[in-house]
């Protein structure tokens, strides 16, 4: 059991898996980084799932950076146990199989999102998804951050938020936001969300 610091980075493209993490309390964000700018969100990890699950394709390199997006608690493991834990487990086999699909299934869904969704919808799916794998109604979470997460500049998460704010959905105040109406929210979000929420459904119950 650990303690994950916000901002603090798990993993890095290209470089070994020292550790596979289970969160419990926090949520981790993978991003794809290209040509050395801050990158785009890919993919949210939550207690529904883990960090490093191409162990079971028998990859043992990362392919995102993962930054830890709200503090918390998890469960870490060292690579080499998890390894022996897998060949002696057909169960784990399975359920990280299961896993895998569905969070290939996220990062199909985000690329498609990031090319044909407006802002708002984009940014309402990205806050249920946090609000999710946070288990809290509140979290910390700044403008600039939200704009690297979705790939687009911070005057569109100002007027994207101030909307949602003034439709009742949120309530933000200096890096605070409060999710006020979650049927309303959900209604805001693109379809992306919703399908997502029927994958895991269906392979993680």
């Amino acid at each position: 059991m650990i303690q994950l610091a916000q901002g603090e980075v798990l993993c890095e493209p290209g470089k070994a898996i020292s550790h596979v993490y289970f969160p419990l309390e926090a949520s981790i964000s993978l991003l794809a980084l290209i040509d050395g700018s801050p990158g785009v969100e890919i993919a949210m990890v939550g207690r529904e799932g883990m960090l490093g699950v191409q162990m079971i394709l028998g990859v043992t390199l990362a392919s995102v950076h993962a930054l830890v997006q709200s503090p918390g608690s998890a469960l870490r493991i060292t690579a080499a146990a998890f390894r022996h834990e897998l060949a002696r487990s057909p169960a784990l086999r399975r359920g990280m199989s299961h896993y895998l699909y569905v969070h290939m299934a996220q990062m199909t869904t985000s690329a498609a999102c990031l090319r044909f969704h407006l802002i708002g919808p984009r940014l309402a799916r990205w806050l249920l998804m946090s609000q999710d794998r946070v288990h809290s109604d509140s979290f910390h979470v700044t403008h600039e951050f939200l704009a690297t997460m979705l790939g687009v500049r911070r005057e569109g998460i100002t007027t994207a938020a101030s909307a949602l704010q003034r439709s009742g959905l949120i309530a933000y105040r200096r890096g605070n936001l409060t999710v006020l109406d979650r049927q309303g929210l959900e209604a805001a979000a693109c379809g992306c969300y919703a399908a997502e929420r029927e994958a895991y459904a269906a392979l993680l119950p």
